[in-house]
């Protein structure tokens, strides 16, 4: 038998690909020979098959990108069990783990708490774990949330470390669905109750909290929040709790972190707060990894700190592991995801896929990194004794000694303190210095050290300047999932949501640190670039999107045609690369337990929100790389639980507002539907040189309605889901708009 410490902590197995290989090569020849016909015979019909030429290139263009990206997929395999044989738990890594929240309102606290008890209780030495919580909110109320908190998981950690709960965020595991066993001990029973207790009255203090304007004593312990407004503040740090005894089973660090904010001076969102997380983690604890979560993305799996662990420490080669990424996993979701944004599928095919290259992209938030990456270290760089000169630090970490001297363990890899001999608290004026505004003046923080700044999509950026440096990062997918959130459980938050992603995407590609530019400094992968360019064009590829959704309506209204007609031998193109791709991703979805149900609404928002939240992202993407506009960062609403109940008939039913997205929607439908009008009736101009639009025109323009459904049925809604009457009017006119240039260009 094998000596365990022998054996390998992680393995990474190919997945077999050769039917859908074969399929997706199928679609690509089908693709191509469209192209090739129509480029045969440019010179015999108008500009809508010039136009079509164009979109079918562009969208050729995207599944040989696609492609790229499911070529080679793979599965990582941890062995956690073994990481003690391999090392003992007073040898194990440090580990600082961040949370991040900006809006009591939008992220209620009780989301935040769940999610930092759910760290809290992690199956991992407490003495190599500090919880910090950054909340840009400035909100006493969180505060006081997180102080409550802290008392409660005196309780709570060692309940679930005692009888190894399996999920150990208290409002999951008390859903009114976990309970006992018979067999389950009269100690477990009484502890089960007084836990379902205490954590019931945490609630109601925290709900209570929320309700009073002023529920706390602003000269005590919340005298740093007087006369504070949420983007006028100073720094405010706070030490809750501190495991002074230095015990694996007690309690992790918890502390609390509002970051200094001034009017008029930039702040960089999420990736500013993340970089004063790690500065003010590096002068009191200074782990040599590093976990972040966003507030709603509680720990589902106890062992996820194990688990990244092997894949960090278990690599043969260190530049293999630069970050490691679990997927985002969503409960509660509504059935058959009807706003398609359970991401499912893509991080099923396409993520497996990128991890089988460089490295799956960096998503924000379920990721482990190590220090000295974040700290702009390459996988071959050798760091010399200059480099590691107060003046040098300096220039590129700022001016506090402290954090210059544990950045210089981190970078030399000497051994990490991570255990103030004093406590936390001697580290606190540090932390204040490196907290504020005025901090990364002069630095590299930002441009090549930290979370890096100039995108919505901060996370995107910074893996992308991570995998530029040389290193590889590695996908984790375990069973149970290490972390869920709650995606979102509103039709415009989603559109808002692809906005901003959308939004930053382009942002990259435009900027000096695109992917192609990237590529030229040579450590990118070619197939790397060509993974992150598919996703940053999400924002442009709206244009090709609207322009061929536009083409069948112009066609039947026109009486001209884009498509091959009836008696044409090349109409079997066009009918085989819709039925073959349709089936193709209908299998894909299948094959990963997913509905035939849940395949439509992905189809139908994959056409919807390209043409409505992702055009709106290029508009808004164009506008700031011409100085027009400033970016804003938008947090999404979360919510505990998405109130899906099957017995409620207008669970994931599409509502709708004022939103500029919902002009266009809308307009795209009436659009359609007043050509199929206008055909039927046989209400058409004639073209000249024209030969009349045919069954395929109106086939397309069907697909379409059928696509924007929930906008028609918006149409006769009221309340909430309704189309509001001004949308509707506005929409009215642009539709009129187009079909009288339809008309106009028609006549000549």
């Amino acid at each position: 038998m094998a000596n365990p410490s022998s054996l390998p902590l992680q393995e990474q197995k190919p997945r077999k690909n050769t039917i859908p290989r074969v399929v997706e090569l199928i679609i690509l020849f089908l693709l191509l020979s469209l192209l090739v016909y129509r480029l045969f015979h440019l010179g015999d019909h108008g500009w809508p098959w010039v136009l079509a030429f164009c979109c079918e290139s562009w969208f050729t263009l995207i599944w040989i990108l696609s492609l790229n990206n499911k070529w080679n997929p793979v599965y990582n395999k941890t062995y956690p069990e073994r990481l003690l044989h391999w090392k003992p738990a007073h040898e194990l890594p440090s580990v600082d783990m961040f949370v991040t929240t900006a809006d009591p309102v939008l992220e209620p606290p009780i989301i935040t708490v769940n999610t930092v008890l759910s760290l809290l209780a992690a199956d991992y030495p407490a003495n190599k774990l500090a919880c910090y919580v950054s909340d840009d909110g400035c909100s006493p109320l969180t505060f006081h949330a997180l102080v409550e908190a802290a008392k409660f998981a005196k309780l709570w950690v060692p309940f679930c470390k005692k009888f190894n709960i399996a999920v150990r965020a208290p409002f999951r595991y008390y859903n009114g669905e976990s309970s006992w066993s018979e067999d389950s001990s009269l100690e477990f029973q009484d502890e089960w109750k007084k836990i379902k207790d205490e954590y019931e009255k945490l609630c109601q203090k925290i709900e209570e909290a929320s309700q009073t304007s002023a529920p706390w004593d602003l000269t005590v312990d919340f005298a740093a929040f007087s006369h504070t407004e949420r983007r006028n503040h100073p720094t405010i740090i706070k030490v809750i709790w501190e495991n002074k005894e230095d015990l694996p089973n007690g309690l992790p660090h918890l502390v609390y972190i509002s970051r200094e904010k001034l009017p008029k001076h930039p702040h960089h969102f999420k990736a500013g707060a993340m970089n004063v997380l790690t500065r003010v983690s590096g002068v009191m604890t200074n782990a040599p990894f590093m976990l972040n979560v966003d507030c709603d993305m509680y720990a589902n799996n106890p062992q996820m700190v194990l688990h990244a662990m092997c894949m960090l420490l278990g690599a043969k080669n260190e530049r293999d592991s630069g970050f490691v990424q679990y997927p985002q996993c969503f409960y509660d979701g509504l059935k058959d995801d009807p706003f398609g944004n359970q991401l499912v599928a893509l991080f099923e095919y396409p993520a497996r896929g990128i991890a089988g290259m460089q490295g799956i992209f960096y998503s924000g938030t379920g990721c482990f990194h190590r220090r000295k990456v974040i700290y702009g270290l390459s996988p071959d760089s050798t760091v010399t004794k200059g480099e590691l000169g107060d003046e040098s630090l300096q220039n590129t970490f700022g001016k506090s000694t402290k954090f210059s001297k544990s950045a210089a363990q981190i970078l030399s890899e000497s051994q990490v303190k991570t255990q103030n001999p004093s406590g936390l608290s001697s580290s606190l004026e540090a932390a204040y210095q490196v907290a504020s505004c005025s901090y990364e003046h002069g630095t590299s923080w930002g441009e090549k050290v930290g979370w890096i700044y100039g995108s919505a999509t901060e996370d995107v950026l910074t893996g992308l300047t991570i995998h530029g440096r040389g290193w590889k990062s590695a996908y984790l997918t375990p069973e149970p999932p290490a972390f869920l959130g709650s995606a979102p459980s509103s039709w415009p938050t989603t559109l808002i949501q692809q906005k901003r992603w959308s939004t930053g995407l382009l942002e990259i590609l435009l900027s000096p640190k695109s992917p192609i530019i990237v590529l030229s400094k040579g450590k990118l992968h070619f197939r790397q670039c060509l993974a992150y360019v598919w996703i940053q064009m999400w924002a442009v590829r709206s244009i090709p999107e609207l322009c061929y959704a536009a083409l069948p309506a112009y066609c039947i209204i026109t009486n001209s045609h884009f498509l091959p007609k009836v008696h044409e031998p090349a109409k079997f193109i066009p009918v085989a690369l819709f039925l073959i791709y349709y089936i193709y991703t209908l299998s894909e979805y299948l094959r990963a337990g997913l509905s035939i149900q849940t395949w439509w609404n992905n189809q139908k928002t994959l056409r919807i929100i390209p043409m409505t939240s992702w055009f709106l992202g290029f508009l808004s993407g164009i506008l700031k790389f011409l100085g027009l506009s400033e970016t804003m960062f938008e947090v999404t609403k979360k919510d505990q639980t998405t109130g899906a109940d099957d017995t409620n008939a207008n669970v994931g039913r599409f509502t709708f507002d004022e939103s500029p997205v919902f002009v266009l929607g809308t307009t795209i439908l009436l659009v359609n539907l007043a050509a199929l009008a206008l055909g039927l009736l046989r209400f058409r101009s004639t073209i000249r040189g024209g030969d009349g639009s045919g069954v395929g025109e109106i086939l397309c323009s069907v697909w379409l309605v059928l696509c924007f459904w929930s906008f028609f049925r918006g149409l006769f809604g009221t309340g909430k889901y309704g189309i509001p009457f001004s949308v509707i009017c506005k929409s009215g006119a642009l539709a009129l708009l187009f079909v009288q240039f339809c008309k106009w260009n028609s006549m000549g």
